[in-house]
């Protein structure tokens, strides 16, 4: 039996923690910018180079071995999710699910109001059913395809199907992490989501009129054959119309009803499956194939070829290996303790809300990108700050807000996050393309820096306190 040595573990200063993390960030940074290597090689390299750091510190190798294995096994879960929907574009392609949305999609939205229909119909979507993931997997995928008959560029088109996304699953009652941030910070659900009102909803509000505004210069620039031979090749060979969608009405319906994800997509993937064996003549295995291997065509028309060449649980899996490394990455700095030391440094000196306020927004996008997962980022971020809000007489709704308006809308910003991964292997989209489009996740952390600054809607702990006060003395 191994010895405890816990004890024997030094905690990194903060200048050994930031080392630690340039030296990550280092390899990731200059490997990509100077050999132009594949990031998922550099985050295994630098969970090599991190290794020598903690020894210093004291941990033994299976210690640090389980740390991250421990952050990679929270992977498991997005993982199936990810080979999951590789499996449901290729069925909904073979099926004709996406050729029948993107077909009456491109005769029933114009070009101008393309992009602001986009935002609004994902946004819908997410709030009926909870899920950005589920929102960008079905809805996402059919507008993306919609979005390129119409000219859009689909760095553009996936602008607005992450900001509708995200927007949605903030505002939902049934979304995972916004029932996880009041719970991380100790307050409660729909304060949480009543006080998000105040940063999202001006945000949600520039971010339409900016996608409006954007979609204007789109009037009269669709190629008409290109679409027209777009159209004509979906309608002569597939047959669309109203069974191909059995399989959104199935997995929207799943989703609504909170079943579990990966079962619920694919029972969406297995229906599409099924229409496309009865309706479109597949047999049983070019589908179990098309599962696999994802949808192929040689139509010899560029544009469809684009579109309809995709999915298929191969083409998630070098997404996998990426999310597996980044949460590895995530889980031995979290160990090391890099985060504890970097925040001790100046977790005294914050005395105004404006400061509390774009530190947590720092201290955010930080777990995010070491973390590869929201909800790391949410953990690590509420557990770290909450004695500082505290400390501030501040309401639990001011840090869960905080944590939603900049880890949350920029989880799928990052290119190794779960998000990230998950949204451009979906939408077939680099997320450096649609990166500068997600407007949202921009202005929304500008609203929420605004009200620190000024202390408006930034309520506090004593306010409740005069309120009780006043009702016993009334």
């Amino acid at each position: 039996m191994e010895p405890d040595i816990k004890n024997d573990i030094q905690k990194p200063s903060f200048t050994y923690a930031m080392l630690m993390l340039a030296a990550a960030v280092a390899v990731v940074s200059v490997g990509i910018l100077v050999f132009d290597a594949p990031i998922q090689i550099l985050m295994f390299i630098s969970m090599l180079v991190v290794m020598p750091f903690m020894l210093k510190l004291g941990f033994t190798y299976k210690q640090i071995e389980k740390s991250m294995f421990e952050s990679m096994g929270k992977a498991l879960q997005p993982v199936l999710i990810l080979l999951t929907v590789g499996i449901l574009i290729g069925a909904w392609i073979a099926s004709g699910t996406v050729p029948t949305l993107i077909y009456y999609g491109v005769e029933a939205i114009s070009p101008q109001y393309f992009l602001v229909t986009t935002l609004l119909f994902c946004s819908l979507v997410a709030v009926a059913t909870g899920t950005s993931w589920g929102t960008i997997g079905t809805a996402g995928i059919a507008m993306m395809g919609v979005g390129a008959a119409l000219g859009i560029p689909a760095g553009i088109t996936a602008g607005a199907i992450v900001s509708g996304a995200y927007f949605g699953d903030k505002m939902s009652p049934l979304s995972d992490t916004t029932n996880l941030a009041p719970a991380v910070t100790g307050g409660d659900l729909f304060s949480h989501i009543r006080h998000m009102l105040w940063t999202t909803v001006p945000a949600y509000i520039i971010t339409a009129i900016i996608f409006t505004v954007i979609g204007l210069q789109y009037n009269g620039s669709v190629n008409a054959e290109s679409v027209a031979q777009m159209t004509t090749y979906l309608s002569e060979n597939f047959s669309l119309g109203l069974v191909p969608l059995i399989p959104v009405v199935v997995l929207i319906a799943l989703l609504m009803m909170k079943k579990p994800a990966i079962p619920a997509i694919f029972i969406g993937a297995a229906t599409g499956g099924v229409v496309a064996i009865f309706a479109q003549g597949f047999s049983f295995s070019e589908t179990i194939a098309t599962f696999y291997n994802g949808y192929t065509v040689e139509s010899g028309i560029e544009i469809v070829d684009s579109l309809l060449i995709r999915g298929g649980l191969v083409s998630m899996l070098a997404l996998v290996a990426l999310f597996l490394f980044a949460l590895g990455l995530g889980g031995m700095l979290a160990e090391a303790g890099v985060l504890e030391a970097m925040i001790a440094s100046f977790a005294e000196k914050i005395q105004h809300t404006g400061v509390l306020v774009a530190v947590t927004s720092i201290v955010s996008y930080f777990t995010l990108a070491i973390g590869g997962s929201v909800y790391f980022s949410t953990v690590m971020g509420g557990t770290l700050m909450k004695p500082i809000f505290d400390r501030l007489n501040l309401k639990p709704e001011n840090l869960s807000r905080v944590l939603e308006d900049t880890g949350t809308q920029s989880a799928a910003l990052l290119p190794w996050t779960g998000s990230g991964l998950y949204t451009a292997g979906a939408l077939g989209v680099a997320t450096v393309a649609y990166l500068p489009f997600c407007f949202l996740a921009f202005v929304t952390p500008i609203v929420s820096i605004f009200y620190g600054i000024t202390g408006l809607t930034m309520t506090k702990q004593e306010d409740d306190d005069v309120l009780e006060k006043d009702a016993q003395t009334a």
